[in-house]
């Protein structure tokens, strides 16, 4: 029998990143050098082309196609496919949301903004150095396309309960940073970079399932 040891834990008080919790859908772009065998069957539900890299969309759960869409998000995807490949291979996360998806932000449009921070800057802002969780390493941000956003940073430092209470009041009273002037914002993100682990924390019924809400 294999022995299995027990998995190193990470240290609590590390530096997390805390970003905007944005009220839409999760969307994805995903871009490959090429598909293996055993994934040609979605070969069909690629977005476009470009040299050896396909372009794929995905929901929370499927891959999706302009024909069976998510609020409109493959179909934009499609129209900007050219800006899109600059992402380069990977799986790319973010948020679709705006006009007609929850609580729509006041917006007249909808807008694809992206989760990793670490990665991705706003076209109009100057990259900067990242810590990583090793102390040794940094990482220096890429500007994203000009189709994308990415998600608001309201803190970077050290983990403390109380810097993410005080930045959900700083939603509470100042509102959404990712659309300025809109009152009801969702939430805050916590990622904790030792483990590499998400967390979320809303304005409203925050002890409720997700499902219950």
């Amino acid at each position: 029998m294999e022995f299995e040891e027990f998995p190193k834990m990470a240290r609590l008080s590390r530096d997390v990143i805390i970003t905007e919790k944005i009220d839409g859908t999760n969307a994805q772009i995903l871009i490959v050098q090429s598909l293996a065998p055993e994934e040609g069957a979605i070969a069909h539900k690629s977005l476009g082309t470009a040299g050896d890299l396909s372009m794929f969309a995905g929901s929370r759960t499927r891959y999706i196609t302009p024909e069976s869409d998510n609020f409109g998000f493959a179909r934009w995807a499609k129209e900007h496919a050219e800006e899109l490949f600059q992402l380069g291979p990977g799986r790319h996360f973010g948020e679709w949301w705006g006009q007609g998806v929850q609580r729509g932000y006041g917006l007249t449009e909808k807008r694809f903004s992206l989760f990793n921070v670490q990665r991705w800057c706003n076209w109009s802002e100057e990259p900067r150095e990242i810590p990583t969780g090793d102390p040794r390493v940094t990482r220096t941000q890429e500007r994203a396309p000009t189709c994308c956003s990415v998600v608001p940073i309201l803190f970077e430092g050290l983990f403390q309960t109380m810097k993410v209470d005080h930045m959900i009041e700083r939603l509470r009273h100042e509102g959404s940073l990712a659309a300025p002037g809109f009152m009801k914002p969702e939430g805050v993100v916590v990622y904790h970079k030792a483990c590499g682990t998400l967390f979320k924390k809303t304005l409203e019924k925050d002890e409720q399932p997700k499902g219950q809400k």
